[in-house]
């Protein structure tokens, strides 16, 4: 194959011209597509317009004279060759397919007013998402909504049957939208084709399912996770997308304020104890634990993680996934990730007292053990964990630190203004004056008024006067009082600096944190 240089100077040489910048060519401002996606991207050729009769082609080599005979007979035009540099060509490929904002809502209503359906037959092996080549209306419908809520940044897609009709809805920055109602007579047919996907039985419709399915969207490949249980109204199934190329690690990348990331690095790289990451479903825990060790993996340490699934496959990680179905549970992994001379140990989640016994006795024979919790703030977790039936002086022992974490939505810049808060809006910040800011809403975030999300973080190290603390007592409440004494700052204090910043809002700080007590 030619490099790039020899494709500047064969066109040259034969006095073709050469576009650089194909954003504004007719083809592909309107999103025009004369050929199906998988064959413009294998061969780089690209129609971008008709001129004169003939079909306009950007070609990234263009002494592939075969390509252009392709084309030639599959649209039965004549040909106008045109030179684009391989990344000018390839954006323009990406933009030319990429869906339209309101295309599966569109879709919809042509559908509503009188589109027929066909049945699905069959099983799917992966394909790509942008390649528009099936002509049923539910495949393309699926397509559509996929699409959609990947372009929107969605981590899950709910599909819910009710009594006359189905609601679709994206969780965009941890909250649910409502985007759909595809007609009633599709809506079975829908979900047929997800458990087909996901290679489910399409049969069984009594008892809950799981299942996973593999596509690509352009040269991305996205992972989901399908589970479908029974309702009132049919079959509930929700999409749980995985994208590795949304999933940002890095512990200077996730939003860690410095002094909290300093001090967290600084027990992350203990040769022995355990590190805890605690909150509620969906606030970043595994996307931190991942950070830790990608902080900590080298050729000198050995690191093993137990999940239940495994979300992310890790370079250079040993990784086993939880299967209940089998008994490979959480402890006996444990006892056989033991025998694997691990250095460092990340568990999913610490479930039961077997499980914390295990992790404890692990940290005391020289292990780092990393592991996640459900509670609500740091010292809560020590509570958990004597609850579970563990002796406080085996975790005054062995527990290094607590990091409790939330993930709150940053404010749209596009539509972002200022404002002078209330008295009591202040109080709740524990901010004593300034201004505050909020997002009106704008096309950017769909009128949200916020775009993404950031972490807000509450560090408790595990030092003498919280292990005195614990031994005497394990109630959080005393716990949290020892920790704030001694500098920690809430999940709450840090919001509000967040707030003040102009980062994120006053309502999402108080709605992530709204159970959480504060002690003066």
């Amino acid at each position: 194959m030619a490099d790039v240089g020899d494709d500047y100077l064969f066109a040259d040489r034969f006095g073709l011209t050469s576009i650089y910048d194909l954003s504004n060519s007719p083809f592909v401002a309107e999103g025009v597509q004369k050929l199906p996606y998988a064959f413009v991207k294998q061969k780089l050729a690209l129609p971008i317009e008709e001129k004169e009769g003939k079909l306009v082609v950007a070609i990234s080599h263009p002494y592939d004279l075969e390509v252009l005979e392709e084309i030639r007979c599959i649209t039965g035009q004549d040909i106008e060759e045109v030179f684009c540099p391989q990344a000018s060509l390839e954006e323009a490929i990406e933009k030319c397919y990429h869906q339209g904002e309101k295309e599966a809502s569109q879709y919809i209503e042509g559908l509503k007013k009188g589109g027929k359906d066909s049945v699905i037959e069959g099983s799917e092996d992966e394909y790509d998402l942008l390649d528009k080549q099936d002509d049923s209306p539910t495949v393309r419908l699926l397509n559509m909504i996929i699409i959609e809520a990947i372009q929107q940044g969605s981590s899950d897609i709910h599909f819910e049957p009710l009594e006359n009709q189905m609601a679709i809805r994206y969780r965009i920055d941890g909250v649910l939208q409502f985007r759909h109602s595809p007609p009633p007579d599709l809506c079975k047919q829908l979900l047929t084709r997800i458990k087909v996907m996901a290679k489910m039985d399409i049969a069984e419709y009594r008892l809950p399912q799981d299942g996973r399915i593999k596509l690509r969207m352009g040269g991305r490949q996205i992972d989901f996770r399908a589970s479908t249980v029974p309702v009132v109204y049919g079959e509930r199934i929700v999409l749980r997308i995985l994208d590795k190329s949304n999933i940002v690690l890095g512990l200077d990348k996730i939003g860690m304020e410095k002094k909290t990331l300093e001090n967290f690095q600084k027990f992350i790289h203990q040769n022995q104890g355990i590190v805890l990451v605690t909150g509620p479903t969906g606030s970043g825990k595994t996307t931190t634990l991942y950070s830790a060790i990608n902080d900590i993996h080298s050729q000198e340490v050995n690191v093993m993680t137990i999940e239940d699934p495994v979300e992310y496959k890790l370079a250079g990680i040993a990784q086993i996934g939880v299967n209940p179905k089998i008994d490979l549970t959480f402890a006996k992994g444990l006892r056989h990730i033991l025998r694997q001379d691990p250095d460092v140990i990340m568990i999913g989640e610490i479930r039961d007292k077997e499980t914390a016994e295990i992790a404890i006795q692990s940290s005391l024979t020289g292990h780092l053990v990393l592991s996640t919790l459900h509670t609500n703030d740091a010292p809560s977790a020590l509570t958990r964990l004597v609850d579970m039936g563990i002796e406080p002086y085996l975790l005054s022992s062995s527990v290094l630190a607590i990091l409790a974490q939330r993930l709150v939505r940053r404010i749209c810049g596009g539509c972002k203004e200022a404002y002078m808060p209330t008295s009591q809006e202040l109080e709740d910040l524990q901010l004593k004056k300034g201004k505050l800011y909020r997002g009106k809403g704008c096309n950017a975030c769909f009128g949200s008024g916020y775009r993404g999300r950031v972490g807000i973080y509450e560090l408790m190290p595990v030092t003498g006067p919280i292990k005195q603390q614990l031994l005497l007592s394990a109630d959080a409440s005393a716990l949290q009082k020892t920790a704030m004494e001694l500098g920690m700052a809430s999940l709450r204090s840090e919001g509000g600096k967040l707030a003040q910043e102009g980062i994120t809002t006053t309502a999402e700080i108080l709605r992530v944190t709204r159970q959480l007590e504060l002690y003066n």
